[in-house]
C-alpha cells in the first residue's frame, strides 16, 4: 500500500516539505480491559481508524489534514485495580500537550484537533489553559462516537465494549474480536444516589463495583455491518468539519 500523505508515521521530510497542512489530528486513546472479547488496544484501533478515514475523505475535498500517531493511554483513575489498565493523569496529558502545542505555535501550524476515543478523556479544560498560552494555534477536540446519532444503528445502551464497540472493531479489525458467545453481557449497576444515577450530578465510576466483565452494553447485537455503516457516517461528519476548520479563519467564526 502506497504511503498516505496525511498520515504523519507513513510519511516522508519530502512530503511534508510539499505540503502546507492545515490541521494536525491528534488521536488519543487508552489502553484498558474491554470485556472478554475485546483487545485491550480497542479505544486506539478505534480512533487510528477514525482519524485516517477522515483525514483521507478530508484530504481528497482539498483540505490539508495530517494525521499524528495515536496516544495510546488515557484517564483510568476508575479502573485502577483492573491489571495492566494504564492510567494517564490530566496532569500528565496536559504535560503532553503543551509540548506538542508550542510545537506547533513555533512552526506556524495553525490548528489542532485531537480527536478521543476514551470516556475517560476530557479534554476541555486542558484546551482552555493552553489556548491563552498559545494563541496562534486553534485548539479543538472531539469524541469520535458522538459523531453520529448511535441509536440509528443500534438498539443496546452502553458505552464501554457494547453494542457499537464491538460492531466497529468487528469491521476494523475481526481478527482480534473473540466470539461473541465468549463475552459478558456488559450488565452494570447503577448509583444508589438518584442524582448520580441520572446524570445531572457527576463522580467516578469505580469500574470492579461497576461491571464483572469490565463491560458496559450488551455487545450481543454487534454486527460488522453495523459497525461499517456506522463508521461511514462518523468519519464523513468528521471530515466535513476538517474541510470546514481548514478553509476557517480561528479569527472570524461567528455568523
Amino acid at each position: 500500500m502506497p504511503a498516505r500523505p496525511y498520515i504523519l508515521a507513513e510519511t516522508t521530510w519530502k512530503t511534508v516539505q510539499e505540503n502546507a497542512y492545515q490541521v494536525v489530528v491528534l488521536p488519543w486513546g487508552a489502553t484498558e480491559a474491554h470485556n472478554y472479547h475485546l483487545p485491550y488496544a480497542t479505544d486506539n484501533y478505534q480512533s487510528d481508524y477514525v482519524a485516517a478515514e477522515a483525514a483521507r475523505k478530508a484530504w481528497e475535498q482539498g483540505a490539508k489534514a495530517v494525521v499524528l500517531p495515536c496516544v495510546p493511554f488515557g484517564v483510568n483513575t476508575g479502573q485502577l485495580d483492573i491489571t495492566l489498565d494504564i492510567n494517564m493523569s490530566p496532569s500528565t496529558q496536559l504535560a503532553l500537550l503543551r509540548d506538542v502545542v508550542q510545537v506547533l505555535a513555533r512552526q506556524g501550524i495553525p490548528k489542532l484537533v485531537i480527536l478521543n476515543g476514551h470516556g475517560g478523556n476530557d479534554f476541555r479544560q486542558i484546551l482552555r489553559e493552553l489556548q491563552a498560552e498559545f494563541p496562534t494555534v486553534f485548539l479543538s477536540t472531539l469524541n469520535w462516537f458522538k459523531a453520529a446519532d448511535r441509536n440509528q444503528y443500534f438498539s443496546a445502551p452502553g458505552d464501554h465494549a457494547d453494542e457499537l464497540e464491538t460492531s466497529v472493531m468487528q469491521h476494523i479489525a475481526p481478527e482480534l474480536v473473540r466470539p461473541l458467545a465468549e463475552a459478558g453481557n456488559g450488565a452494570a449497576r447503577q448509583f444508589r444516589i438518584a442524582a448520580l444515577r441520572q446524570g445531572w450530578a457527576w463522580a467516578q465510576r469505580e469500574w470492579s463495583k461497576v461491571s464483572a466483565d469490565t463491560g458496559v452494553g450488551n455487545p450481543a447485537a454487534a454486527t460488522a455491518e453495523k459497525g461499517a455503516a456506522f463508521l461511514e457516517a462518523v468519519t464523513t461528519n468528521i471530515a466535513q468539519f476538517l474541510v470546514e476548520l481548514a478553509a476557517a479563519d480561528p479569527q472570524d467564526l461567528y455568523e
